[in-house]
């Protein structure tokens, strides 16, 4: 944190104590006052005597007094995260205002360093013109914020922006005085939610990106991007350059996922499609109502192409003030078979009153079309600077969103499935071999037969005079819904399902089944389509990830699939890689170099069959969950994973740190361009490298994962009543009663970990300062190589510490893994997370998982330094800066939650429901809050 973003931090502050002092009294002002002294006090200098003040004035904390400290804290953590985001972006603009040299993830920057590797533009436009580039919105619960107090964030930062610039001291005044204003609306807005989100409510949440953020930074990067591949003198008067093929859309899973989560049905995916449909529309009338409005060239003055002239006579528009403005007659026109398309895809009339009505648009080519007769006309008669001015962005806004926003995948786990096709093909008669009574029961190479019988079959399995179970009911409305979806919004609606827990290549071949029953099997004789519906395994667990080449292998290989790749795929195959269940499976380590060897192993598959592959990275916000630097771990991947195809998931609390505004979410979408661009296009330099780096480092990296995943899972898995420990000191029980999403945090209910969302998981040792997913195994395993190493590696410690030295330095992959675990490791506190042990009744269970705990992050301190060769962090002391500041307010809330923790629970152990535990539950919610705002990546 640079002396800057104390500045700004300092300002949101002291309106914030100012607000507080006004709005509760300046006896409620100095009590928080006196405990943000002591944890500042405390952080800076570890006095055994502030801990004790700082404990029992948490202790002290009586009724209403808890809650308003636990508002204070979180709330000055989400104003310094505002702060520090402001200052990003200001850092950034100055930086790219002073030096000549791009900053490192800019586009520039990047076709600036593949022009150095002899990588021409031709190139870059011709990978652009095959590319796939998607981040994915999810709705996964940790984003904790409501819409309401996000809302008042984003017009803090605009304050914030505006006073930065060149102002009067009256000028300042009056923001001042709009920031005092909106801090008080802050205080005063209840930070908690009432109710449980409903999928409605989480599709509606991330549609408020799309308006606030999407809908300009893409088309303004598609622009930035075609000047830096057009030609090296530019002139405001030459022609706008043509839009750029989509290579970079949007994708949501928010109402079509349901995989464990009952609320998503056929009707949800309806609503969702149709909401993000009537976005789009919404957008489109008002651009082009703009654009009516601006162009306003007479044929007084400038002549016009016939086109544009015939396209103006058709449209409705007889006024005679209008007689020689052609564009705008056109656009009237334009406007009103928007309307007429918006009314017959939304079933709502969003345009504004006296619409004529025309006939509907079929496909967004048409529009599209429409508007290119109107760039054209304008370019043709030297207005080529008016096309740039609103026409070019809109342009390239039709072909990226279309008619639909967003492509919403389908996801369900493969258990459903098979469920479903056993009650199928029991209503339909159909025989089965091997004696067996049920599909369920079928080995694996029956159920391949059988389902391959019933693809090549012409008649339906289904009947709609049968009647089926509920489970079964709902699946075949949700494939009848997404048949209905591509067809009334089109085929880019809908593009992808994904198999979750795919462990069989029956799998993905039961998916096909249900597809066929809703006719959304394309005929085999249509060639070079893309837009058929993909089939996507999703490999999430340890051993899921060592088969996922095997199964991809399988299923390239049956002439079916491959002529469906082939000729409604466009080539290429997805496959979705899990990071969340990995983690929880395997721990840190373990997760990481399984997924980075199955991505090494696809890419073979692939390569030797000929099919493009695409993975689609499930990351989330934690270390723990794949978390930590895009750009880094984009550039990474091994060679040939990237190649121009990449989707990843973009979850929880990400979504607004990355896509809270135009500017940031710009940022971080060049980013993502940025780094698939090199990685794909660098890949022939790296190839060799890659190779080079396994044959050297691949052994000992199997050895550390082995060892790592022995760790964790010895002390998840094999300590006796581990479970109990986790639930008794984590806040896992009241994470689940918080109103953060329409997700179930267990799959089945109950304490055990097996069972547990890998969320929830990560989030609950967050909270309590652990991090734990992020970490634990890694110490023994580096400790355990440097000390004993193993047959055939290097015989002396002295070189078997070199040689992780030499990893770090060398290895992309293994100092990307080795930095993000850095991180987590800083904001980990054993000391604040030794209060969370308390929680435990057992003082034996307590003391020895704890110790382990303890243990294993002092061994991973340790090793860490010793490969790294410096003290935590010591190569960004801004970031420590920082952090040290940001924990000074984070871990009043750790001890307030804590004990509030013992309180509640000491509560439900005597079966007490008054009003003080209500409080205290509402309480507790508030620093769960808290926390999460000032750790930004714990889910």
């Amino acid at each position: 944190m640079t002396g800057t973003d104390r500045e700004e931090i300092r300002l949101l502050g002291r309106i914030l104590g100012d607000v507080i002092r006004e709005t509760e009294g300046k006896q409620t002002f100095e009590s928080i006052e006196t405990l943000r002294r002591v944890a500042v006090r405390l952080r800076r200098e570890t006095r055994e005597e502030d801990d004790r003040t700082l404990s029992l004035q948490i202790r002290k904390l009586k009724g209403d007094q808890v809650n308003l400290v636990a508002r204070a804290f979180s709330y000055f953590l989400h104003l310094a995260n505002i702060a520090e985001d402001f200052r990003q972006k200001q850092g950034q603009r100055a930086s790219a205002l002073r030096d000549e040299i791009p900053a490192i993830g800019t586009l520039a920057r990047s076709i600036q360093m593949l022009q150095r590797k002899g990588v021409s533009r031709s190139r870059v436009q011709a990978l652009l013109e095959q590319a796939t580039i998607v981040p994915v919105l999810t709705a996964h619960p940790t984003e904790v914020q409501r819409k309401s107090t996000l809302d008042l964030h984003h017009k803090i930062a605009q304050s914030l922006d505006r006073r930065d610039g060149r102002i009067t001291e009256s000028e300042q005044a009056e923001i001042d005085v709009e920031l005092v204003g909106l801090i008080s609306t802050l205080w005063q807005t209840r930070m908690l939610r009432l109710n449980r989100l409903t999928v409605q409510d989480e599709i509606e949440n991330a549609l408020s990106y799309y308006r606030s953020t999407f809908l300009t930074a893409i088309p303004k990067l598609y622009a930035d991007l075609s000047q830096l591949l057009g030609p090296e003198t530019y002139s405001a008067f030459s022609p706008a350059p043509q839009p750029l093929r989509p290579f970079l859309r949007m994708g949501s899973w928010i109402g079509g996922d349901r995989d464990g989560n009952p609320n998503v049905d056929a009707q949800t995916l309806g609503h969702a499609l149709t909401k993000g449909a009537n976005v789009i529309f919404d957008f489109y009338l008002s651009e082009v109502e703009a654009l009516a409005a601006e162009l306003s060239q007479s044929t007084l003055l400038t002549g016009v192409s016939k086109e544009l002239l015939d396209l103006a006579n058709q449209g409705p528009d007889r006024s005679t003030h209008r007689e020689d403005e052609p564009y705008r007659r056109a656009l009237i026109g334009v406007y009103a078979k928007l309307a007429s398309t918006a009314l017959e895809r939304v079933g709502a009339d969003i345009a504004r009153p006296g619409t004529a009505r025309m006939e509907a648009y079929p496909l967004p080519q048409a529009f599209f079309d429409e508007l290119q007769v109107i760039a054209t006309s304008l370019d043709a008669n030297r207005a080529g600077p008016v096309v740039r001015l609103r026409l070019q962005s809109l342009l390239q806004s039709v072909l990226v969103f279309g008619f639909h926003l967003a492509a919403l995948d389908l996801r369900q786990s493969s258990d459903v499935h098979e469920r479903a096709l056993t009650e199928l093909f029991m209503k339909a008669g159909v025989s089965l071999t091997e004696g067996c009574s049920t599909y369920a029961e079928l080995t694996e190479p029956a159920k391949i037969e059988l389902l391959r019988k019933e693809l090549a079959q012409g008649r339906p399995l289904t009947s709609t005079w049968t009647n089926y179970s509920d489970e079964t009911a709902r699946e075949l409305g949700i494939i009848r819904a997404t048949a209905y979806g591509r067809q009334h919004f089109g085929t880019a609606a809908i593009t992808q399902y994904i198999v979750s827990h795919t462990e069989t290549l029956s799998d993905l071949l039961e998916v096909l089944v249900l597809f066929k029953e809703a006719g959304l099997l394309h005929a085999t004789q249509a060639s070079n389509r893309d837009d058929g519906l993909m089939v996507v395994p999703l490999f999430e667990t340890i051993p899921d990830l060592q088969n996922g080449p095997k199964i991809m292998a399988e299923f390239l290989d049956l002439p079916e699939i491959r002529d469906r790749i082939l000729s409604q795929q466009g080539a290429v195959q997805e496959v979705m890689l899990g990071y969340s269940d990995s983690n929880k499976d395997g721990g840190y380590l373990t997760s990481n170099w399984s997924l980075y060897t199955a991505e090494r192993a696809l890419v073979e598959v692939f390569q030797s069959r000929g099919i493009k592959l695409r993975l689609f990275h499930g990351r989330g916000g934690s270390v723990g969950r794949g978390g930590g630097s895009t750009f880094d771990a984009i550039l990474a991947q091994p060679p040939g994973t990237v190649a121009g195809q990449l989707r990843l998931t973009e979850q929880g609390e990400v979504i607004q740190s990355k896509y809270k505004d135009a500017k940031v979410g710009r940022w971080h979408l060049e980013n993502l361009v940025s780094a698939c661009l090199q990685a794909s296009l660098t890949q022939g330099d790296s190839l060799d490298t890659e190779d080079a780096h396994i044959a050297k480092y691949g052994d000992v990296l199997e050895f550390l994962s082995n060892c790592a995943q022995k760790t964790y899972r010895d002390l998840v898995y094999g300590t006796a009543d581990f479970a109990k420990y986790f639930f008794a000191s984590t806040p896992i029980a009241e994470i689940s009663g918080l109103n953060i999403g329409s997700r179930p945090t267990s799959r089945k209910g109950g304490q055990n970990i097996e069972d547990l969302r890998a969320i929830p998981w990560g989030f609950s040792w967050a909270q309590c300062r652990l991090m734990l997913p992020g970490w634990y195994g890694v110490g023994t395993a580096l400790h355990t190589f440097i000390e004993e190493g193993f047959e055939g590696v290097a015989k002396s410690r002295k070189a078997r510490l070199h040689l992780l030295q030499d990893m770090l330095q060398d290895w992309p992959f293994f100092s990307t893994l080795m930095s993000n675990m850095e991180m987590v490791l800083a904001k980990t506190d054993l000391k604040i997370a030794s209060r969370y042990a308390e929680l435990v009744s057992g003082k034996r269970l307590r003391d020895k998982i704890f110790s382990r705990i303890s243990q294993e992050h002092a061994t991973t301190l340790s090793a860490l330094k010793m490969i790294s060769r410096r003290e935590l962090l010591a190569n960004d002391p801004a970031l420590a800066m920082s952090l040290r500041e940001r924990f000074a307010y984070v871990d009043p809330l750790n001890y307030l939650q804590a004990d509030l923790l013992r309180q509640h629970r000491a509560n439900t152990a005597r079966a007490t429901t008054d009003h003080d535990d209500d409080r205290l539950i509402r309480a507790i919610y508030l620093t769960i809050n808290g926390v999460a705002a000032g750790l930004r990546n714990s889910g």
